[in-house]
C-alpha cells in the first residue's frame, strides 16, 4: 500500500505545477481552532441556532434550504458568518501552498485559509475565482473572480495569472458569496454535466493534470459530484489522503474516478511538507 514515500511524491509534483491539489474541510481542521470543518459540523452550528424538521436533521444542504424558507436568506447568512468568525490562522498546508503556487488549486470548503495564507505571502500574480448563489442579484451569473487585493474583476479570472484558487463552493466572509442550501444548486446541478458552472480558466488548467485530494471525504453525494465534474477531462492517476474505512460509495467513488488512495493520516502531510521543497 503507498505510504510516505509515494505521498512526497504526490507532494512534488503539485510543487512542480503537475498535479492539482484538491482541499476538502480536513485541511481546515489541521489548522486548529473551532471553525466547522465538514457538512456534519456545520449543519450542527445550523440546527444549534434554528430547530429543523425532522426530515432536514443532519443534512446539511436541506438544514440550510429550511431556514432559508422559514427565516430568509439573511439569518442563514447571519448563521454561518457566525460560525466562521474565529478563523484560525492558516494550517501549514495552506503556507505551503501559498509558496509553491501551483497554477490550479480547487478548495471545496467555505474557509478562508489559503486565502488568508497568499495574503501573508503578499505576492501578486493569484486570484480567486468563486462560486456564487444565483439567489437574488447574482441570478446572471455562475461566478465571480477576485485578483490578489480581493478586488472583484468579474465573472472570469484572469488567464495571466500564474496561480488560480477555485472555490466552487463559494466563501463564508463578508462581502463574499456561497451555495449551501438545496436552491442555491438547483441550476448549477442542471448545468455541471455540461461544465457550464466551472470556469473556462479552471477547465484549462486541470487539462493535462491529475488531481491530490486532500482533507476530502466522499461519502455525500453533492461533494462526489463536485469532484467528478472538475475533475473531468483532466489528466488520468488521481490520489486521495484518505485515512480508515471507507464508505461503500466512497470506495465505488474512488474506483470509477480510478483514484490512488493512500490510507495516511492527513497529519502525515502536514510532516512531509517538514523537508524543504
Amino acid at each position: 500500500m503507498p505510504g510516505p514515500d509515494r505521498l512526497s511524491e504526490l507532494l512534488a509534483e503539485v510543487a512542480d505545477g503537475r498535479r492539482v491539489p484538491y482541499l476538502g474541510g480536513g485541511v481546515a481542521a489541521l489548522a486548529g481552532g473551532q471553525m466547522p470543518a465538514s457538512p456534519p459540523e456545520l449543519c450542527n452550528a445550523i440546527e444549534a441556532k434554528v430547530r429543523a424538521p425532522k426530515r432536514a436533521r443532519g443534512n446539511m444542504w436541506s438544514v440550510a434550504q429550511f431556514v432559508e424558507s422559514r427565516r430568509f436568506r439573511k439569518t442563514l447568512e447571519a448563521i454561518v458568518q457566525e460560525a466562521f468568525a474565529d478563523q484560525p490562522a492558516p494550517g501549514p498546508l495552506h503556507r505551503w501552498l501559498a509558496r509553491v503556487r501551483p497554477p490550479l488549486l480547487v478548495d471545496a470548503w467555505y474557509d478562508s485559509g489559503i486565502i488568508e495564507a497568499l495574503q501573508t505571502e503578499n505576492r501578486p500574480g493569484w486570484g480567486l475565482v468563486q462560486g456564487v448563489s444565483r439567489n437574488g442579484e447574482s441570478h446572471e451569473i455562475w461566478t465571480r473572480a477576485y485578483d490578489a487585493a480581493l478586488t472583484l474583476v468579474g465573472e472570469q479570472p484572469d488567464p495571466d495569472w500564474e496561480m488560480l484558487v477555485y472555490k466552487p463552493h463559494g466563501v463564508i466572509r463578508p462581502g463574499h458569496s456561497f451555495l449551501m442550501s438545496d436552491s442555491d444548486y438547483v441550476e448549477v446541478l442542471t448545468e455541471i454535466d455540461i461544465q457550464s458552472p466551472i470556469p473556462d480558466e479552471v477547465q484549462n488548467r486541470r487539462s493535462g493534470r491529475p488531481f491530490l485530494f486532500l482533507g476530502c471525504r466522499f461519502d455525500d453525494q453533492m461533494l462526489r459530484l463536485f469532484a467528478r465534474q472538475i475533475a473531468k477531462r483532466s489528466a488520468p492517476g488521481h490520489a486521495a489522503v484518505i485515512a480508515g474505512d471507507l464508505t461503500r460509495m466512497e470506495a465505488r467513488f474512488m474506483d470509477e474516478l480510478g483514484i490512488e488512495r493512500l490510507d495516511l493520516p492527513l497529519d502525515a502531510v502536514a510532516e512531509a511538507l517538514s523537508t524543504p521543497v
